[in-house]
């Protein structure tokens, strides 16, 4: 059971890590979807500030910057590296314009864009952190979404004040965070 619960887990942790086509087909999203917090109507609305957000900054920014926005519950997180701090600000105008965004947390970093060693390095802690979620059993962990930039771990859901404790505690121990910031909402 453990095994299966492991499986879904970093499988979910595939789907909710940006790629809009897994997103939109996966098969396992249909089980995200019932074991969210979120309505679905807010889990359509996240995936479509993602879509604007990075779209426009896409547009306006071209391959200056690199940048990764995530939207939970209709708040925003920006992570990721820019140029300047005029571009950092820049975007998270963008972000805050953006229809239906209730609040941004712009934790971009003025500086050259990690290399893809460092990106893949990130994709592989969030899926140590996930599992280590599924392995404690203190709490579901599809309610505790991971977000890892250049080894700091970033957690947003809506949780329960202990649920937030426990996952907190988790990411810290995970090998390779060097930092864990929370964006949660809490339920209690």
């Amino acid at each position: 059971m453990r095994t299966a619960a492991l499986a879904l887990c970093l499988a979910s942790s595939f789907l909710l890590s940006g790629c809009p086509a897994v997103m939109v087909t996966g098969v396992g999203a249909g089980v995200v979807a019932v074991e969210d917090r979120r309505t679905v109507g807010t889990l359509t609305e996240d995936q479509s500030i993602e879509f604007k957000v990075s779209g426009q900054v896409r547009d306006t920014h071209k391959d200056s910057v690199h940048l990764n926005v995530t939207s939970y519950n209709r708040m925003v997180l920006l992570t990721g590296e820019v140029p300047n701090d005029k571009v950092k600000r820049d975007i998270e105008r963008i972000a805050r314009s953006t229809e239906n965004v209730r609040g941004v947390t712009n934790e971009l970093v003025v500086g050259p864009p990690t290399s893809l060693s460092v990106r893949a390095n990130d994709s592989f802690v969030t899926s140590k952190v996930k599992a280590r979620f599924v392995d404690a059993q203190r709490f579901n962990a599809l309610h505790v979404k991971v977000v890892t930039e250049n080894s700091v771990a970033y957690l947003l859901g809506l949780v329960k004040r202990q649920e937030a404790k426990d996952a907190t505690e988790l990411a810290r121990t995970t090998q390779g965070v060097k930092k864990v910031v929370t964006v949660f909402e809490y339920l209690d």
